[in-house]
């Protein structure tokens, strides 16, 4: 007689198990997460049901069973350094350092934006590296395709196109590689489950697999990870808690800039970011990501205005740009690309009522040059000025930058770490700054060759400005 196959319901969010379905996870909260998966019954071979059957399964299906020890902290050595350099600048810094033996690193993104690129580039631009790398969506000539276009092979370099996990991590043990890479996590599977490859239990339980080898094995894994249309890393929440670093790839992929953001990591700071352009060789490194985001356009142009802004612990010049018209319609229209819409309403809120600009019948259009989104309060001055600027018709020299935030009550409140921000602005040639006047001034006192201007409000700032 056939054995009857049940089902589990797993949330996707955070890889919750529950016997019904239901609308809401009672453990993260999130709404219609729930997705059914089958379940064999106890004493099946191999089920997911069979927790301790599967267990065992896997435990000799991947690796022997360790024999780790409890060790006294102060006795754990830390004399030799687990970390090496991948050959490209920007990413050590995003990964603090380099990658460290034994770590386990995610990098998801949109589709076309650049994962796959970079981690072919890893080996490529790192020589003598022993490097697998296994492909569950290309061929092997895919690949070498892509690598000739990146600037050629590399014999240390092993290709595998491979769904299962079982005979990755075999290929793994024979090659014995210094670096593991996987593209993508969703598209691999355990013949141990019965569930189909990028469901919940099977990309818990892969990822889950490799972190054991990389951890027992000292080897390096990188997992290349699918996003969904929200924009998170696609899979149990649980994915991005079992890895030791997630990297986030950022911009619009029409566009030739990609940002590449730490989420979390384990062993360097989550304030780091690495810039890139996509060219017809891969992914260049842009060391100087203010020098590319600055003006390009005549210098008598109204609406624009530079603001400098800290993303992490990175400072940033770029350039905001803004648009206001009679409204041709009864409604007047509200738009911003790469800012948050409902903050750009509150500016105009605050300077119609605050200020008296009357704009509530004009149409406000804004955009933040380069395909970035920013979120720094530090971009509230320039967004203001543009779009007083734009008003007015009357054009801000481009040698002019702001760097402050705007309160309900129209005053000019200070940010953090404004003395980077000067310095990042004075070495890129501008001549004059516009504060807070609530700054501190020990905080930029050191001479510099760039004028400081602290204003209080913004009606100090449209003296200043369109005197």
């Amino acid at each position: 007689m056939a054995t009857k196959i049940k089902s589990v319901w797993y949330c996707t969010s955070c890889g919750n198990e529950s016997p019904k379905w239901m609308g809401r996870c009672p453990a993260c909260g999130e709404w219609n997460t729930m997705v059914e998966e089958p379940k064999a019954p106890k004493g099946a071979g191999g089920g997911v049901g069979s927790r301790g059957g599967a267990a065992a399964s896997r435990s000799r299906a991947f690796l022997d069973a360790s024999d780790a020890r409890p060790t006294r902290l102060r006795e754990i050595d830390l004399s030799r350094d687990n970390r090496f350099s991948v050959g490209i600048e920007e990413l050590d810094r995003v990964l603090g350092g380099g990658l460290v033996e034994g770590s386990m690193v995610l990098i998801g993104g949109e589709p076309g934006i650049g994962k796959s690129t970079l981690s072919l580039q890893i080996p490529l631009c790192c020589k003598n590296l022993r490097t697998l790398y296994v492909s569950g969506e290309e061929s092997p000539k895919q690949i070498k395709l892509r690598a000739d276009r990146l600037g050629g092979g590399d014999e240390d370099c092993f290709i595998l196109s491979e769904t299962v996990l079982e005979n990755i991590l075999d290929q793994a043990r024979e090659i014995q590689p210094a670096l593991l890479i996987v593209d993508s996590i969703q598209t691999i599977y355990s013949e141990v489950l019965d569930s189909s490859a990028g469901s919940v239990s099977q990309v818990r339980e892969c990822a889950s697999a490799l972190l054991r080898y990389a951890k027992e094995s000292g080897t390096p894994v990188i997992l290349i990870g699918h996003i969904t249309k929200d924009g998170t890393i696609a899979g149990p929440k649980v994915l991005e808690h079992i890895v030791d670093v997630v990297l986030q790839f950022e911009g619009d992929t029409k566009g030739a800039y990609r940002i590449l953001r730490s989420i979390k990591n384990r062993f360097g700071s989550t304030d780091e970011l690495a810039v890139f352009e996509m060219t017809g060789s891969g992914l260049r490194e842009v060391r100087n990501p203010s020098e590319i985001l600055i003006p390009m356009h005549q210098d008598d142009l109204s609406g624009i205005a530079i603001a400098a802004m800290m993303d992490g612990t990175r400072p940033f010049l770029i350039e905001i740009q803004a648009l206001v018209s009679t409204a041709a319609y009864g409604t007047p229209q509200r738009s911003a690309t790469g800012f948050d819409g409902r903050r750009l309403n509150m500016l105009l809120a605050v300077l119609e009522k605050r200020a008296g600009f009357k704009l509530a019948a004009k149409d406000v259009f804004l955009n933040i040059a380069g395909g970035l989104r920013v979120s720094d309060p530090a971009c509230d001055l320039a967004i203001v000025a543009s779009i007083l600027s734009s008003n007015f018709d009357l054009y801000i020299s481009p040698k002019v930058c702001f760097a402050a935030e705007v309160g309900l009550s129209g005053e000019i409140r200070p940010v953090s770490q404004v003395e980077r921000r000067i310095a990042e602005a004075e070495k890129l040639g501008f001549e004059e700054i516009y504060i807070s006047s609530f700054n501190k001034e020990t905080s930029f006192s050191k001479k510099t060759s760039i004028r400081v201007t602290p204003v209080s409000d913004i009606a100090a700032l449209c003296r200043r400005l369109f005197q």
